[in-house]
């Protein structure tokens, strides 16, 4: 047993160098080919109060249970959160579908969309005395259009486009009003009718469907404007949705809306999809009043490219280790599979140097001793000694002595025993010469 661990202990000593090695490109791959992705991202989610930042208040709670920071940046809105992903002041953001196609092709191609989180429908609210037929009738009414460049006036402005009734001929009487100002003027009565956009839970669509002095009205022709405005969805809204006890809407309705898109910016970390993704699936599981339960998160409109990660998780979930491990360890994990491939290839010609490696070295403590004795052999042949031939015995003596200090494998032993055999020999022939030349008495 100890002379195992002697011939380990041989081994390892003389491979020491792989160490360095080792780590040297073990380390080089990792940080250079595939840094750990960040714990960290900024989303721009429009203003406090708005849908969108109920949303992220939402998302971030789940991801903060993964140990990710999601740092949530207030907006104006879908076009501002458009333009802070062009400029990189944020990694994400919250956008309303369309709002995309304002963009020159070469600014859409540098975002990725995520995925489709809901949808949000868009409401018209007038008083309980407006008459209602098509949106031509609200040309003579006092509308609320939405906010200056905000999701709503984007929609609304579509849809009154595709009426031939365009900004630059609005009614006087029109105002860019939206959020609570437009609802607490349609409640006053300072408006007669008003568009909203947002979720049926907001507390804002909530405040207006109870209350009694406004009415919600369907749209009509809504194949018409889905075959204009593709990136529009329609949505049935079944009696009694919004407030069972005022009973709002008072009948079946049919309205359009668009779909809140998660879109990714030039800096975004790809490997974190799977994350995001995943937690909006926690936060969104349960649905909502007009999304059934498990519908979202989906694959995003065609109008933005899809990441690859994006598409492998609607595809086919999670990657299998991030769906048994935290996320951190199992996203490097995945990378530094892939990447063990080329580092093996680096490798194997190193392991496979190891044996011859290991043999020189290992030959070598006992090869240098023969490099003496063949000096002394060259000037016994040529019969150059010195003529002190005592201090040459001497000196092969005390090479002796240490010789026998050297340690090898046990595999070597016959080689070291033959260097022992022709040391004494090479003492001996010299011992003859010193006889030879002693003087008779």
């Amino acid at each position: 047993m100890r002379r195992i661990l002697r011939d380990l202990k041989i081994l390892i000593l003389a491979n020491l160098w792989l160490v360095p090695v080792l780590a040297g490109l073990v380390g080089a791959l990792f940080y250079f080919v595939a840094p750990p992705p960040p714990m960290h991202a900024r989303l721009a989610t429009g203003a406090a109060g708005g849908g969108y930042h109920a949303f992220a208040e939402r998302l971030r709670a789940e991801l903060d249970k993964q140990g990710f920071t999601l740092e949530l940046v207030e907006s104006a809105g879908s076009a501002d959160n458009l333009a802070k992903l062009g400029k990189g002041d944020v990694e994400l953001a919250l956008v309303q579908s369309g709002q995309e196609l304002a963009l020159d092709t070469e600014a859409r191609d540098r975002l990725a969309g995520l995925g489709v989180m809901y949808r949000e429908p868009l409401w018209l609210f007038t008083g309980k005395k407006v008459k209602f037929q098509r949106l031509a009738d609200l040309l003579k009414l006092r509308l609320a259009v939405g906010g200056a460049d905000s999701g709503t006036q984007a929609v609304t402005a579509a849809l009154l486009g595709a009426n031939h009734i365009e900004p630059a001929n609005y009614p006087k009487q029109w105002q860019q009003l939206g959020g609570s100002r437009a609802a607490d003027a349609l409640i006053e009565g300072r408006l007669d009718a008003a568009f909203f956009v947002g979720p049926a839970e907001n507390p804002l669509i909530q405040r207006l469907a109870a209350e009694p002095k406004l009415r919600l009205v369907s749209l009509r022709r809504t194949p018409a404007y889905l075959a204009r405005l593709p990136y529009l969805s329609r949505l049935e809204v079944g009696e009694g949705m919004l407030d069972m006890a005022r009973n709002t809407p008072d009948r079946d309705i049919v309205t359009l809306g668009p779909v809140a898109v998660l879109v990714a910016g030039e800096s975004f970390h790809p490997s974190l999809t799977p994350l995001i993704l995943e937690a909006a699936r926690e936060v969104l599981k349960n649905g909502s009043l007009l999304d059934p339960a498990g519908s979202y998160p989906a694959k995003p409109p065609l109008s933005l490219h899809t990441l690859a990660e994006a598409d492998y998780y609607y595809d086919k979930g999670l990657p299998i280790l991030q769906r048994y491990l935290p996320f951190r360890i199992a996203s490097l994990a995945d990378r530094y599979i892939i990447l063990a491939i080329p580092l093996l290839v680096l490798l194997f010609p190193l392991f496979k140097a190891i044996g011859p490696i290991y043999q020189w070295r290992i030959r070598a403590r006992i090869y240098r001793w023969y490099k003496h004795l063949r000096e002394i052999d060259q000037l016994l042949y040529k019969g150059d000694l010195p003529s002190d031939i005592a201090v040459e015995i001497g000196r092969l003596e005390k090479l002796e002595d240490e010789l026998a200090r050297v340690e090898v494998p046990l595999s070597y032993s016959s080689e070291l025993y033959e260097l022992h055999m022709h040391l004494r020999y090479m003492i001996e022939r010299l011992q003859a010469v010193q006889r030879r030349n002693v003087p008779a008495e």
